[in-house]
């Protein structure tokens, strides 16, 4: 008989867009083997009794953003009993959580730039520029603001205020930026880190439009890199996978700047499922095409539902 796995997709968060394709592209790949069927269904933010009305035997959240991805779901997701795809709550929180998730990986010797929560009642910048300004809980590029002097910081303060009264929950933070460096993503399966890939956006930002938009950006898997620094950031992504205590898949971001130094960026518990989603890239490359890769998750998850 075959496993039934409910999909899930869209959530309250600003990245829904990008979470109906991941979704969608799950499902369909799913629900073409023969050993499943699949429940397909498109969310809010759904109550207890809401998912627990919702057919399945293992759920697959493709959920991306602060509701979807940073805890809240997995924890309406532990109290529903069954197997699920991805973190629990307390990883998935910490995670979501840049500030968080970057105090995590400087405990374990992880290269991260400085970094302070950015407060409304301050019109300093309290880092030497250049800087970015971004949100502590949200993924895809939303919501961030580069300031490479004064004048920058004027402008992107005035934004990031804008921002806040149309956002009134968001909490942002001011990182010093790495600029001119190269852009490079480690996924991670079930804690063995995969080969990098390096991104390459035709604008000199790799933002929403050229993260899931644009044709122009290029991506490299196993890129060639300086001596030492695909190790070290592979090692730095199992190391992070761990600690945070995450499951199943993650995706870890680094910037190795102009002198070949990596630095930690964030990690995402629910990488993209897209056609331009830089995991599946990757695991496509280790041998793993994306039908194999879904169905894969979908295993370790029952795994773990019996390990409970």
């Amino acid at each position: 008989m075959a496993t039934c796995v409910l999909v899930l997709g869209g959530g309250p968060d600003a990245e829904r867009r990008v979470s109906l394709i991941s979704s969608e592209a799950v499902a369909k790949s799913l629900g073409a083997l023969p050993e499943y069927s699949v429940n397909y269904q498109v969310i809010d933010a759904p109550s207890g009794d809401d998912l627990a009305a919702f057919r399945g035997d293992v759920i697959f959240p493709v959920l991306h953003g602060p509701w979807g991805e940073g805890g809240a779901l997995q924890s309406l997701l532990e109290a529903d009993g069954r197997p699920f795809v991805g973190c629990r709550s307390g990883a998935a929180r910490v995670a979501m959580d840049k500030m968080a998730s970057k105090l995590a990986a400087a405990a374990l010797g992880i290269p991260t730039q400085p970094a302070a929560v950015f407060s409304a009642r301050d019109g300093g910048c309290p880092l030497p520029f250049p800087v970015v300004v971004k949100p502590v809980h949200e993924g895809s590029s939303v919501g961030v603001h580069f300031a490479r002097d004064e004048s920058d910081w004027r402008a992107v303060r005035d934004k990031v205020l804008r921002e806040g009264e149309e956002f009134p929950e968001r909490v942002s933070m001011v990182e010093s930026a790495v600029l001119g460096g190269r852009e490079l993503t480690v996924g991670v399966l079930d804690g063995t880190p995969l080969d990098p890939v390096e991104i390459c956006p035709q604008e000199a930002f790799y933002d929403y439009h050229a993260k899931y938009d644009s044709e122009a950006t290029k991506y490299i898997v196993d890129p060639p890199l300086p001596g030492g620094v695909k190790h070290a950031i592979q090692d730095a992504a199992g190391r992070l996978f761990a600690s945070i205590g995450c499951r199943h898949l993650s995706r870890v971001d680094f910037l190795l700047d102009q002198s070949g130094r990596p630095w930690l960026l964030e990690i995402n518990t629910m990488p993209g499922f897209t056609g331009h989603s830089l995991l599946p890239m990757a695991a496509a490359h280790r041998g793993l095409p994306f039908a194999a890769l879904c169905a894969r998750l979908v295993q370790w998850a029952e795994r773990d539902g019996r390990l409970k």
